[in-house]
């Protein structure tokens, strides 16, 4: 017998264990009897599946509650938040590597990245750090990621094509911390010491684009989808870094950071009067007003066809898709909800359960809808395999791309982004700062003004998507034979398949994938053999 068997044995044969053993089975009969009526009585199903939950009813921020217009004709979103005693100034610009001149790549990140960091007419470099630190601050001013894609600073998701200077800081200190920042917008020194610094840190930056593939693939995927003339494909070179002058930094802070390209967005421990009194008194009587000029769409098409970039790794970077539509095409929210039932929406998409849970090919696979803020931007997928998986791992996407067009997806499916797309909205507006970062970017990049109703209407708009909706949009965005397909990894071992499946990129791509070569890290341009 176990040791558990034998204690109870032992406790068995004394008349006080017996009394003992039997009072704890009749507690135990109780319980048994008791808890399942109680469960029952409370309405708690017997699987978690069939637990029942209200309707979600939540009011998204209206941007007339928070919205200001300053004297100068500055909009600025106040967020008022007391929990504690901090205040974050968000202010956003529309400034981008579109700015750039010709043969001066790099300028418009330059600039912006050493206004807080260069110092100041009036102090140092080291004084301004000092200050800051006096005051328990930070300060920070840059611009957002190259492509479509959105990165978030302080709760404020900027593109490349934006840009923003953030402080935080101890409510008490907001007049101090106002007035460097103000100081740092209109007066950047531009210190010889840090600018030569930034210089020499981008430059041995420069010199790891080609140490990883997800960096090379994102680099060639913006060139085959964009061309080579488009801005967002203009990287700064050693050349063009070491051509940018002090005389060139000044200018361009002079045209184009200004008041008419402010909109902040602030919010913490304020009253919303005082802070009207305190942002008058830090953007008043600017020496420039700025311009905010759009970035230009892509001047041409984009290439389709299979390519391949030959990179000595065992895992293969995959990216295929085309461009797609703008968040104001009508097709826009069947094509959000198509995405997330094809690969957008993790491990309920069918490329996820295709590629890596039913073949074990992948990691992460996913696709994405780039959105579009000033034009038309790409749908694709993206995943990781082995190398000699890569046509294998096509195939399967491929399928999948080929059902969705031609087959209506299941109400459970349909049913199931909706509702993740209603019930994860209010996610965006969780704090003080993200109610202002979300409501002031909508002002910047111009949805406010072509699409006021967007956040008061957008979980309508979702659920009236329909099925035919998806297969309609699906039809009209996938079409293989219009994809730009492209692969990064060691091209020899791809070609030959994993020896499992009858499927090969040349038999894909309908014959040997274009090879493109590696650029230069230095100078960006094709290397050659």
């Amino acid at each position: 017998m176990t040791n558990r068997t034998n204690m109870l044995a032992r406790a068995a044969a004394s008349r006080p264990g017996r009394i003992l053993a039997l009072a704890a089975l009749l507690v135990a009969i109780a319980l048994a009897m008791v808890l399942p009526a109680t469960a029952a009585d409370q309405g708690v199903p017997a699987r978690p599946e069939q637990l029942k939950f209200p309707p979600l009813s939540y009011t998204p921020p209206a941007a007339k509650d928070y919205r200001v217009t300053l004297k100068n004709g500055m909009v600025a979103y106040l967020v008022p938040d007391r929990a504690l005693p901090l205040v974050g100034v968000h202010v956003l610009m529309r400034i981008g590597p579109d700015l750039d001149p010709a043969g001066k790549e790099g300028l418009a990140s330059l600039a912006i990245g050493q206004l807080t960091r260069a110092g100041t007419a009036k102090h140092t470099a080291t004084e301004v750090e000092d200050l800051v630190n006096a005051l328990g601050a930070t300060l920070d001013a840059s611009v957002g990621g190259r492509g479509g894609g959105m990165m978030g600073a302080g709760g404020v998701p900027i593109t490349g094509s934006e840009a923003r200077a953030s402080l935080n800081l101890l409510g008490k200190d907001l007049d101090q911390g106002l007035a460097l920042l103000s100081e740092c917008l209109r007066e950047p020194a531009f210190q010889a010491d840090r600018l030569q610094l930034a210089k020499d840190q981008q430059v041995q930056q420069m010199k790891q684009r080609n140490d990883d593939t997800p960096q090379i693939e994102s680099r060639e995927w913006g060139f085959l989808l964009r061309g080579n003339d488009y801005w967002g494909n203009r990287y700064p070179t050693q050349a063009s870094i070491e051509a940018i002058s002090h005389d060139d930094l000044v200018g361009f802070v002079k045209q184009y950071v200004g008041p008419r390209n402010f909109v902040l967005a602030v919010s913490g421990d304020f009253d919303r009067a005082t802070m009207v009194r305190a942002l008058e008194k830090a953007f008043g009587n600017w020496p420039n007003p700025g311009e905010r000029p759009g970035p230009p769409a892509a001047p041409g098409a984009a290439k389709p066809g299979w390519f391949v970039v030959d990179k000595d790794v065992n895992q293969a970077r995959v990216s295929f898709g085309l461009r797609a539509l703008d968040r104001y095409d009508p097709d826009w929210y069947a094509a959000l909800v198509m995405n997330d039932i094809l690969g957008g929406g993790g491990f309920s998409s069918r490329l996820v359960n295709r590629i890596r849970s039913d073949e074990g090919l992948s990691y992460s696979v996913s696709s994405r809808i780039e959105g579009g803020v000033y034009w038309p931007d790409a749908w694709r997928t993206v995943f990781q395999t082995k190398v000699r998986s890569t046509a294998f791992g096509l195939q399967v996407a491929l399928t999948e791309i080929d059902r969705i067009r031609d087959n209506q997806v299941s109400d459970d499916e349909l049913q199931t982004i909706k509702n993740k797309f209603t019930e994860t909205f209010p996610n965006q507006f969780e704090t003080a700062g993200s109610i202002a970062g979300a409501l002031a970017v909508e002002e910047l990049t111009g949805r406010y003004q072509k699409d006021p109703r967007y956040f008061a209407e957008y979980r309508d708009r979702i659920a009236k998507v329909t099925k035919a909706d998806v297969q309609r949009v699906a039809r009209r965005l996938l079409d293989p034979a219009k994809m730009t397909y492209l692969v990064v990894g060691k091209v020899d071992d791809m070609l030959l398949g994993d020896g499992k499946h009858d499927v090969s990129l040349k038999g894909l791509a309908g014959g040997e994938p274009t090879r493109l070569p590696l650029r230069d890290p230095l100078t960006m341009k094709p290397l050659t053999n």
